[in-house]
């Protein structure tokens, strides 16, 4: 059956070469869809109009040789793997369309005659195609019920980004073994490397395991994956006391997720940290103490830069007086609080915090200014990503420069992106994506740590 596509606006903002996700396919986009990127290209807004432009360069690559009865009858797309044509793109003049028919589709804003012009293209190319799959795919939940309560037979969400059908599949960086583990394992060699203690395992004992992986078990027994192959497995042996008690900047784990974030993050190894986990949990803190850790004790990196996204008024400040760091204090509250939290009960706090901010070369950055640049020898820390797209956390992470490390924390449950679940989050793609890359580690910090009324929030409310 030939399968049909129509694409929302939302579809190519949230994935700018989505065109390329269908296969063998064909691929429509309604000229009302152009017309919103064209306007979208110039917003203030620099996260959305960059991808505006990046999805319009990508079907110009495809349409810009050819006639415009092939652009509306469709146009052979590249496959990205060497030449192969895969399905089609084609463009819609939906302004030839009858939108009197059906009437309701009149009333409204601007907003939702776009979206029900769209809606009419589906439903025009369902009508002359009786044989063929006609599909509308949008990430609009609300425009998804208007086409099926409309006479659409077919509407998607977009899901080639989802890497999970469930968001409780999400790797959180350890796995409780229940019972005793070495009960369960009938052959195991132990060698010392330095001063550590290694067990090397069959595969099969732990077949779904992934490097830099905690384990632990109810006998006490603590260990992290340090290598992984098809056939054998290694495990650092580690303590669970000596966990508890590790310090950073003044600071101590309270639970043992923080333990095992504490250790995980001072890796040398690691170039990348991933902390997930509800709000209250630690974090921030965690990374803000082992930044301090590492520039002004360890001397491993020259200064730490601090960034998060801003919603679209951050950039209408862009005019007033003041610095970028001052600009985006209010939205980087958290990384002020958080050194109260570690230098509260210096003689005279606001003067520590201060000449560690200054010690340490802290650099608060908006993530809009940071896409073109390369940071080498810095600590770099991203807060809030649950609500960026897959394509943003990538242009963020290929920033990162020789010597130089990233920690990306954030809360599945606080997304205000009306595009993004939890399940479509560049936080979860990231997640899922990295958890096998010797350099990445991933840890899921659980447990309420900043007062019982906020984990009876998190819990309840």
């Amino acid at each position: 059956m030939e399968k049909v596509y129509v694409l929302d606006t939302n579809v190519l903002l949230h994935d700018p070469i989505a065109i390329n996700a269908f296969h063998e396919h064909r691929v429509v986009i309604p000229m009302t869809v152009l017309e919103e990127l064209d306007h979208i290209k110039d917003r203030r807004d620099k996260d959305v109009s960059r991808e505006a432009r990046i999805a319009i360069n990508a079907i110009d690559k495809i349409l810009f040789n050819a006639s415009p009865k092939a652009i509306q009858e469709g146009v052979p797309i590249p496959s990205a793997l060497g030449g192969e044509e895969t399905g089609t793109l084609a463009i819609f003049p939906d302004q030839l369309i009858d939108h009197n028919v059906p009437a309701p589709y009149l009333d409204g804003s601007q907003h939702q005659a776009n979206d029900n012009r769209i809606i009419n293209v589906a439903l025009n190319l369902q009508v002359k195609n009786p044989n063929a799959y006609v599909c509308l795919v949008t990430k609009d939940i609300n425009m998804r019920l208007k086409a099926k309560g409309s006479g659409l037979e077919n509407v998607e969400d977009y899901r080639k980004d989802r890497v999970l059908e469930d968001i409780q599949y999400m790797a959180k960086g350890y796995e409780h073994l229940p019972g005793s583990f070495w009960s369960q394992v009938d052959k195991v060699d132990t060698l010392r490397d330095g001063g550590q203690t290694l067990h090397v395992l069959n595969r099969e004992v732990l077949p779904k395991v992934h490097i830099n992986e905690f384990l632990y078990d109810d006998s006490g027994f603590v260990s992290m994956v340090r290598s992984v192959d098809e056939e054998k497995l290694e495990l650092l042996d580690l303590s669970r006391d000596q966990l508890m008690n590790q310090r950073m900047w003044g600071l101590s784990p309270r639970n043992f997720e923080q333990a095992m974030a504490f250790f995980l993050i001072s890796r040398p190894h690691i170039d990348m940290t991933v902390l997930t986990g509800p709000a209250g949990s630690g974090k921030t803190l965690i990374a803000l103490a082992y930044g301090l850790h590492a520039i002004l004790e360890e001397k491993r990196f020259d200064k730490m830069i601090v960034a998060r996204s801003t919603p679209p008024i951050a950039e209408d400040i862009g005019f007033l007086p003041g610095t970028e760091e001052e600009k985006m204090a209010p939205w980087l509250a958290a990384f002020e609080d958080n050194l109260e939290v570690l230098h509260g009960t210096d003689e005279s706090p606001y003067s520590s915090i201060e000449y560690v901010k200054d010690k340490a070369n802290i650099q608060f950055k908006s993530l809009n200014f940071m896409r073109g640049r390369s940071f080498n020898n810095a600590y770099i820390v991203i807060d809030e990503a649950q609500g960026l797209t897959q394509f943003q956390l990538k242009s963020i992470i290929t920033r990162v420069g020789v010597n130089s490390k990233i920690v990306v924390l954030g809360n599945l449950a606080q997304i205000d992106n009306q595009y993004i679940s939890p399940l479509t989050s560049g936080l979860t793609y990231l997640v899922e994506k990295s958890k096998n890359f010797e350099h990445a580690g991933v840890m899921h910090v659980n447990g309420i740590e900043r007062s019982r009324l906020a984990a009876f929030a998190e819990e309840n409310l």
